[in-house]
Formats: structure tokens, sequence, C-alpha cells
């Protein structure tokens, strides 16, 4: 089998990271990158021996998959381009800024059998991962997604920027429409909303509660489930799962009747695992974990949450 031949497009803060994964995967040729600044292209460029581009269009008919590592506006432009050009992409979250533009990603890449993974990286965490079986008809969703305040990012809402991860997280363990949903945000720092919470409503009658700010004092990214026969709390940071669940245990049990168990997880490379699953896809022509679908959902209740902020606080929703 031939190597397959991949290009990153944005080599910036991430992008450098998801050129550095390709290099070093066997049977992967890294044949080159792009970057508006010529500077940083040649400079990752040369670190891992491959082509320098400012044009990404440069790069077509060289590849066979792409990462699109660039601001949120332009995720679009370049994935279109790409897929006209039968190239497989992974995109970075959000896919796009409209589902207008995700439909029309999604419509491509469905006429010319190709694939579309979305960049929601938590879902490559260990913890995550490890909840597979674990979770049956959740009734009641906390999650928190707090970090300290960084430049990074900011050219977007934090609905966008944070909370998206967790929109993701919980879209694919409810498994149901979401009917309802009551947000409010506000911008302290940037110029977008940068503290932002919402309430969930689900058809099958589960509520999930999301938290999301990039103004803390302190970083925090978990999510707690509740359930039937179980509590289960998420440390995405730590990669801990806490499972609290009915059984028949004796007097010293934390809770009566409940019996605690712990989970610790290697901490893994959460990126690479993610690349590798892109790679593994697009050699056995097989849907990515996170599809442009699944992207695309995530999307959609997100910006309605960024309207709903809009319309009730009089701020703008902010891309």
């Amino acid at each position: 089998m031939n190597n397959l031949r991949v290009g990153v497009i944005g080599v910036g803060y991430l992008g450098k990271f998801h050129a550095e994964k390709y290099a070093r995967m066997e049977a992967v040729d890294l044949v080159g990158v792009a970057d508006a600044d010529p500077d940083v292209a040649q400079a990752i460029a040369g670190k891992y021996a491959t082509r320098a581009y400012t044009d990404y269009k440069d790069l077509m008919g060289g590849v066979d998959a792409v990462s699109v590592v660039v601001p949120t506006p332009l995720h679009y432009t370049i994935g279109r381009d790409f897929l006209a050009n039968n190239v497989d992409v992974l995109i970075e979250k959000p896919i796009t800024t409209t589902l207008e533009e995700a439909d029309e990603l999604i419509r491509m890449a469905e006429e010319r059998g190709l694939l579309i993974q979305v960049g929601h990286l938590e879902r490559f965490n260990p913890a995550v991962v490890a909840l597979e079986g674990r979770i049956h008809n959740p009734r009641l969703i906390e999650s928190h997604r707090l970090s300290v305040f960084q430049e990074r990012g900011t050219d977007v809402s934090v609905v966008l920027d944070l909370m998206i991860h967790d929109i993701d997280i919980i879209l694919s363990v409810v498994r149901s429409d979401v009917t309802r949903i009551h947000a409010a945000g506000v911008p302290v720092i940037s110029g977008q909303v940068d503290i932002a919470n919402a309430r969930l409503d689900f058809k099958n009658g589960c509520v999930a509660t999301v938290t999301a700010s990039r103004i803390s004092d302190r970083t925090e990214r978990k999510i707690r489930l509740f359930q039937q026969d179980a509590y289960i709390s998420v440390d995405f940071a730590n990669h801990e799962i806490t499972l609290i669940h009915q059984k028949k245990s004796g007097p010293d049990a934390i809770i009566a009747g409940m019996e605690r168990e712990q989970m610790c997880f290697t901490k893994s490379d959460a990126l690479d695992d993610e690349i590798r699953a892109f790679v593994g896809a697009v050699r056995r022509r097989e849907p990515p974990e996170v599809t442009g679908v699944m992207g695309r959902n995530a999307l959609k209740v997100a910006l309605s949450i960024m309207d709903q902020i809009s319309a009730t606080s009089g701020q703008p929703a902010g891309l």
C-alpha cells in the first residue's frame, strides 16, 4: 500500500502539532504545509523536512487528505476546495460558521464518497472513551469547562471556543433532539461572549446545563451525568471517572445501597489519537469517529445558544 499523502493548512498554534503528528507516522508522507505567513510556513516545513506554501491551492493534486487548522471563517472555503478536488478533510471544530456551509460540505463529501472528520478533540480523551457502555439514558447532565484568560481563541464566542466540546459529548450520549434552549452570556474582557450558561431540554426528557468560561481563576473540565442507577463524574483534565452505582453494599458505603468506583486512566496524546483515527478512516474508507453530521449537530446547538444570548442581552452573537 502506498503511503498516504497529507498536508496541513494553517500551522499556527494548533496546526503545528498536526504537522508534527503526521510527520512521525509510519506510512504517511507529510508532503507540505501551508500558511499565509511565509515565515511560519517555512519554519514548520524546515522542522519536519517538508515543503512550505503560502497558498493552500498549491497542494491540490499532491495530497490524499489534509488537516484544515485555520480560523473558523475560512473552514468552509478551504474545506470546499479540497473536497472539490477529491481530498478527505479533517476540519478543526467548529466545522463552519453557519449551518448552510456545513450542509454544503457534507453534501459534497457524500456525493464524492469522501470523508469529513471534525476536530472535537475531547472525544479522544481516554476517560470519554471509557464511558462507552456505562451511560444508559441519562436524565440530568451538568458540565463545566473553565479556563484562565488567554488571547488565543477570543476571535469567537466562548460557546464556539470551549462550550462546543461539551455540547458534542452531550449530544453523543443523549441521542435525542433538543427541544428547548435557555441561555445567557456576557463579554467581560474580549469583544465576544466570555462566559456563558445554557440549559438544554431534550425530547426524551433529559436536561443538560452547560457552563463555559474563559475568565476563571482556575482550569476545570468536568461533566456529571445522572441516570436511574448511577451517578457518573468525568474529569477530562485528570482523565478520571467516578462512578457511584446501585449495589447491595455493607454499612460502610458512602451512600446506602450505592458503591463508589474510581477509575484513573493513563494520560494519552488525544491529538495523536484523533489524527491516527482520521488516517485509519481514510485508509479503510469508513466513517470517522466524529463525522461532518456530528459536527454540524453540535454547531446547530451552539449557534442557537449564541442567538438566544444575543436576543436576550443585546450583545452580538459573535462567531
